[in-house]
């Protein structure tokens, strides 16, 4: 799909691979609706688009903001081509000190959060005959370790929401796109890692924001069905999935560095 004059929703959009993702669309001459929480913090990603945006003031974990945003997006601009799902945070902790209100808002926010956008958008690209929907999902979807209980149970749900979704939606020329990247190096970790030790330990593997946000501006333009980054860690998503038990006794030590 050309950019050029497509318009793009980008939820967390304030900082982040999703400011980067929007700039970058931007530059593709995409016309960019920028939305999170603070509209202070997304002034200053505007800043840096090339192209026409729009801010609006976003939060995915409550129904009337997503409900009063989108009707404001689609009076604006009568069509919504693309939306990226990028809200979300994490915490990491272990299962019986995290409690069960923080499990609850995680899921709210990283998950039905996504169920909200999607919902608000669907009627209105079922009724164009296409659109993009592109969910971030993460690595911890498709392989949990330790500390991330109640963060990678968030993903596996956005995983399994978006695999039955693109069967849903196939007949009605919608594509519904999953990225999955490993550690970023955002400020994602501020409040899933406030005291750095993971960050630390898996400084050598993070990737740069830039990268996980030009491989997602990619997978829009070409349709992919599926992200998985780094390629190193989707190989070893690979050989956990055939061999689940095996993997665990031999990745124990490498992956939980939480």
């Amino acid at each position: 799909m050309s950019l050029n004059n497509k318009v793009i929703v980008v939820t967390g959009a304030s900082s982040g691979i999703g400011a980067l993702t929007a700039q970058l669309l931007s530059q593709q001459g995409a016309t960019v609706i920028i939305a999170a929480r603070s509209l202070q913090k997304l002034q200053s990603v505007s800043s840096g688009m090339m192209g026409p945006c729009r801010m609006i003031e976003l939060d995915v974990g409550k129904d009337a903001s997503v409900q009063s945003a989108f009707e404001q997006i689609l009076a604006e601009f009568g069509h919504i081509d693309c939306l990226v799902n990028n809200a979300g945070y994490g915490k990491f902790e272990y299962c019986d000190a995290m409690p069960v209100a923080e499990f609850a808002e995680m899921m709210n926010v990283n998950y039905m959060g996504i169920v909200r956008c999607t919902k608000a958008v669907l009627p209105a690209m079922k009724k164009a005959g296409s659109g993009i929907i592109v969910n971030v999902a993460s690595m911890a979807g498709k392989l949990g370790t330790a500390k991330s209980t109640a963060y990678a149970a968030t993903k596996h749900a956005v995983l399994g929401f978006s695999n039955s979704l693109r069967q849903e939606l196939r007949d009605y020329g919608i594509q519904v796109t999953t990225i999955n990247p490993g550690p970023i190096d955002t400020p994602f970790f501020h409040i899933a890692d406030p005291d750095g030790n993971y960050v630390n330990n898996v400084k050598w593997f993070m990737m740069k924001p830039e990268r996980v946000a030009r491989a997602m501006v990619s997978a829009i333009e070409k349709g992919k069905a599926e992200v998985n980054l780094p390629r190193s860690a989707a190989i070893g998503v690979k050989l956990y999935q055939m061999f689940p038990r095996l993997a665990d006794r031999l990745s124990y030590r490498m992956l939980n560095k939480k």
